[in-house]
């Protein structure tokens, strides 16, 4: 089987929604990244998602709606809002308002409608409205939320362009839906809202802690929980298949051949500190952002590390986004995952 790559028209969408509804998955893009989507209410769907990405069922997966009505969200049968106080009813109220369409998820308390298997097990739900197109049109065709984590194989290097699903996961799904590059590149914020309203950051993503700290009036508060409650929690993710170091913290380790992921600039003084601790400079050499955008660098950070792996080289370096605020965040996030020793 070779997944077909199609453009998102109408007709498209609709056969898209038809295999959907057949209990199959399909590549579907979103502007964060490009996600592997079937029925959320379908076992069969959820456990073709698993299978297709080598995907262990201890990771969670995201439901993607095409409402940003709260009410809608119990008449969907998805969240158990008697579990919540007025208080985080107020808050998750208010999120969704300022942030959906967008990349933002919330992890709210399901309901019994939902799969085990969608949740790993868990008594919560990670829910988002995405901010593309051809993503609600086709949730809106399959006439159910979607469960779509990206379309990638389990661990690996996420994708933001259809080809990219092609290469992953082009021999195991029936269809793609090509809406172009991702327009943020990284995947959603990922947040708990606790039964009073709190808010607990399990993921940096396309929104940033200091929106979301605008909007609430109040602090987010770091996940002290160990429990994997959304995707992304894992030390090791994102990765390449070639060893990847950060730039700050090179082993001693003679390399016959180096591939360089620069934030800004690869200057002298980066390539000789490559040279001394690796024993080669790099042959191949990527910038994020020229220009210092850190919207820029978000979008290219996926698609530079897949073209440096995929390069003639032994090893990979990267050099962290100069700074932790806004996307800088996520930047960091991905590459600390992306570098730490597969388990």
């Amino acid at each position: 089987m070779k997944a077909l790559v199609l453009p998102p028209n109408s007709q498209n969408i609709s056969r898209a929604a038809a295999l959907l509804q057949k209990g199959e998955v399909v590549g579907m893009p979103t502007e964060t990244v490009y996600g592997l989507a079937g029925i959320l209410f379908d076992e069969q769907a959820l456990s073709k998602i698993f299978s297709s990405k080598e995907r262990p069922t201890f990771d969670p997966l995201i439901a993607h709606v095409a409402t940003q009505n709260f009410s809608d969200l119990e008449n969907l049968g998805i969240i158990q809002s008697s579990s919540l106080s007025e208080s985080a009813k107020e808050t998750v109220s208010r999120l969704i308002s300022t942030f959906w369409p967008g990349a933002l998820t919330l992890v709210l308390p399901k309901t019994k409608k939902v799969p085990d298997l969608a949740t790993s097990g868990l008594d919560t739900v990670a829910i988002r409205m995405p901010n593309h197109p051809v993503a609600l049109e086709l949730i809106r065709a399959a006439g159910a939320p979607l469960a779509a984590p990206s379309a990638n194989r389990f661990g690996r290097i996420s994708p933001t362009q259809a080809a990219h699903v092609v290469s992953e996961l082009g021999d195991r799904i029936e269809l793609i839906l090509d809406g172009g590059p991702c327009s943020i590149g990284v995947e959603s914020t990922v947040v708990r809202v606790d039964a009073s309203g709190k808010v607990f950051m399990l993921r940096p993503g396309g929104v940033s802690v200091q929106d979301l700290e605008r909007c609430l009036g109040a602090r987010v508060e770091k996940e002290t929980s160990s429990q994997l409650a959304s995707p992304g929690m894992l030390e090791s993710h994102y990765a390449p298949t070639k060893p990847l170091y950060l730039l700050e913290s090179l082993p001693k380790k003679t390399a016959r051949s180096v591939g360089f992921l620069a934030a800004q600039k690869a200057d002298a003084q980066k390539i000789q500190q490559i040279e001394a601790k690796l024993g080669e400079k790099p042959s191949f050499v990527q910038i994020l952002s020229a220009r210092g955008n850190t919207e820029e660098a978000a979008r290219n950070l996926f698609s530079f590390l897949r073209e440096l792996d995929q390069s003639p080289v032994e090893c990979l370096v990267a050099e962290s986004w100069p700074s932790s605020e806004g996307l800088g965040h996520a930047i960091n996030d991905r590459l600390q995952k992306a570098s730490h020793p597969k388990l």
